[in-house]
């Protein structure tokens, strides 16, 4: 499906019945990582998946993608269905990201909020000088080149050794995604303020999951995050690294159903 939305239009997919859950996907990717959520949790949600601006199916939008952008590019999309109610919204990495700037406009849309291999904090100097790199990378090189660079990061050492067809379709969704995406993400990703204040203010139920092998975000600021937000609760999955929920996904389904289980009740 197409919502248009200024002068280009996003895509997005739908599929099951039951509590909405928005799915929004990390950098360089699409809602393509998402596809054992969408088909494995179909019988117990209405799973919503969105290509994010010049991801995936998106339209190659000129950056900068803010993650206040990206929140509202999502929030319209939750308006054109009309769902009238609290929905569960699960952000990975970036999307983690795009969550925290969804909640800080509307904390009401939130029946629980899920957090995967995603950071509170702001680019450290390094972070910065490492998107312009990238920037520069896929404007000189293109997309695949920065596929080739992240894939040995982007899963665990397990998964890269053990799991080829999942690696090569891995590699795949990133390289075909627009080099305007991959610049007007790093560009948004590197100006998103510092969303660790914002933590203790979470009134809403959180699921936290991280990789314990994940080389890009590290396990301990997910256990910070727990630490912080007053109804966490954080799942560790082991041999899983950044794309845990490509990596494991029954463990990941089945943590996020034992969620939805735990927010019914509460």
């Amino acid at each position: 499906m197409k919502i248009q939305i200024d002068n280009g239009f996003l895509e997005y997919e739908t599929q099951g019945t039951g509590i909405p859950l928005l799915f929004i996907h990390g950098y360089p990717l699409s809602r393509q990582i998402w596809r054992p959520q969408i088909e494995g949790l179909s019988v117990h949600v209405l799973s919503i998946a969105v290509d994010l601006r010049g991801h995936g199916g998106s339209f190659p939008f000129e950056g900068p993608y803010t993650m206040d952008l990206l929140a509202e590019d999502c929030h319209q999309i939750l308006d054109s269905l009309q769902l009238h109610r609290p929905v569960l919204i699960c952000g990975l990495s970036m999307g983690g990201y795009v969550v925290f700037a969804l909640y800080r406009k509307y904390p009401d849309l939130f029946m629980g909020m899920i957090l995967t291999s995603t950071r509170p904090g702001a680019d450290s100097p390094e972070g910065v000088a490492n998107r312009k790199a990238a920037i520069n990378n896929a404007l000189e090189h293109g997309a695949g080149f920065i596929a080739d660079g992240m894939l040995q990061k982007i899963v665990s050492p397990g998964t890269l050794s053990s799991k080829p067809d999942l690696v090569k379709t891995i590699h795949k969704i990133m390289a075909d995604t627009s080099v305007q995406g991959i610049v007007g993400a790093s560009q948004g990703m590197m100006m998103r303020p510092d969303s660790t204040t914002l933590l203790p203010q979470i009134s809403c139920p959180v699921l936290i999951v991280h990789g314990t092998d994940d080389q890009i975000i590290p396990l301990r600021e997910a256990e910070m995050m727990h630490q912080l937000i007053p109804h966490s609760h954080l799942v560790k999955i082991t041999e899983a690294g950044h794309l845990l929920n490509l990596e494991q996904p029954e463990i990941f389904n089945q943590a996020i159903l034992d969620f939805i289980s735990s927010t019914d009740q509460s």
